[in-house]
């Protein structure tokens, strides 16, 4: 339903309605919109969650249930899961900035209230084989029939806990778990655990200080 108003001749349209062609208007990003329409798997969005016209939802592995959303949480990014598999979950009140992408071919578990700055790329996976004739194989197999569906990426899975930060063009790599309240310096390359409340910087990443008492 939308609702008319005449201001000196202009038309101002107010949009009122919660679902529009069956798609709620919280996700009115046209991306996602003509994948729905086409039947295509993207995430389940929690109550008051939002995904920016910039977001992006690329759910190669073809199930809903395989990126999950939580609540009052803002989505600029990309998330995807590979073909042969990956799992994406974002608690509540999370932020992932434009231009960041989030890739799963195992799992990615990020906590509530964590905030990810923008251009950051957080990956579960190798993204390609290392061997030079593998990896020609795959992107030939990507080009011509889309993600393949059995392929081994030396995965491992990220978790991030709760209210960590993670700074702008940083990337964190798979098998990476960052503690609770962690922060990631911008630019940084995480290659290794960080422990609660640590602040970490540089590449490879290493610990520059622990939070004070007074700024948890």
């Amino acid at each position: 339903m939308a609702a008319f108003c005449r201001s000196r001749g202009t038309a101002i349209v107010v949009l009122q309605a919660e679902y529009i062609y069956g798609i709620p208007t919280k996700i009115m990003n046209f991306d996602i919109l003509i994948q729905r329409l086409v039947g295509r798997a993207t995430c389940r969005l929690g109550e008051g969650s939002r995904l920016s016209r910039s977001a992006r939802i690329r759910n190669i592995a073809g199930d809903t249930e395989r990126i999950l959303i939580g609540r009052n949480t803002f989505v600029r990014g990309e998330l995807m899961t590979f073909g042969h598999g990956g799992r994406i979950v974002l608690g509540d009140w999370c932020y992932v900035g434009e231009g960041t992408r989030i890739w799963s071919a195992a799992s990615i578990t990020i906590g509530s209230r964590v905030l990810v700055s923008h251009s950051v790329n957080i990956f579960d996976n190798l993204t390609h084989p290392l061997g030079a004739s593998q990896r020609h194989q795959q992107t030939r197999a990507i080009l011509e029939r889309g993600h393949p569906r059995e392929l081994a990426l030396g995965e491992q899975p990220v978790t991030i806990h709760d209210d960590a930060w993670i700074g702008a063009g940083a990337f964190v790599l798979r098998g990476v778990t960052l503690g609770q309240g962690a922060i990631v310096a911008a630019g940084a390359v995480v290659t290794k655990d960080v422990p609660p409340f640590s602040i970490v910087a540089g590449n490879p990443a290493v610990i520059v200080r622990e939070l004070s008492p007074d700024e948890l």
